[in-house]
């Protein structure tokens, strides 16, 4: 390693709970200056693992209904209030992040889908944390039977439908009726559906 690349020089554990501990790093930045830094780990992590966990983007289709994006609504602590979220969760040890979201997709929503595309892993708060996830595209077939009335195993955890192509519009109308937060997946998700759905062939004209 060139010694004036940056680098992690040292890790030490500030602090540990059952899911997280509290990390100071020691880094060398660009410049050659060692620094410190305070970060959130997982304590769960398992060995050699890529991802975290999953985000799942859940896609449902009915015959004569409006495609819907399936959302979760759940109270989170640290924010003390409720949450607008996509259904997600950790990956267990021996499971591929397919076989998590159509867990987790089962357990917090009752729905059973059909994985159609996997992200390379990514960072979810790097200035924070090393925590990582794979978002997984899953298309649910409403006609089937098991989602016409699907059943979810989370007691706490709200099943919200939005109109895909509506789906910012939707999610504004809701924060403007109660006190929710919106994670910042969803909304960058949001606002990608209306500049690539919406404004297609828009070629701009600059004010001279």
């Amino acid at each position: 390693m060139n010694p004036s690349s940056p680098h992690v020089a040292k890790e030490e554990v500030m602090a540990e709970g059952k899911w997280l501990r509290l990390e100071k790093t020691t880094y060398v930045d660009p410049a050659g200056n060692t620094r410190t830094w305070e970060s959130v780990k997982r304590t769960t992590r398992r060995v050699n693992a890529e991802a975290d966990g999953v985000g799942i983007i859940a896609i449902l289709k009915r015959t004569l209904h409006k495609d819907c994006i399936v959302m979760v609504k759940q109270f989170r602590p640290p924010l003390g209030c409720c949450s607008l979220e996509f259904p997600a969760g950790l990956i267990d040890e021996g499971e591929s992040a397919e076989a998590a979201a159509l867990r987790e997709l089962k357990e917090e929503t009752g729905y059973k889908g059909e994985v159609v595309g996997v992200t390379p892993v990514t960072c979810l708060d790097p200035g924070l944390s090393n925590c990582t996830t794979n978002i997984v595209t899953v298309n649910i077939n409403g006609d089937d039977m098991e989602n016409i009335h699907p059943t979810q195993q989370l007691e706490f955890v709200e099943v919200i439908l939005l109109p895909l192509a509506e789906f910012q519009t939707k999610i504004d109308e809701l924060q403007k009726k109660e006190k929710i937060v919106v994670d910042a997946k969803v909304y960058l998700y949001a606002m990608g559906m209306v500049q690539a759905f919406f404004k297609p062939n828009e070629l701009p004209v600059l004010k001279q």
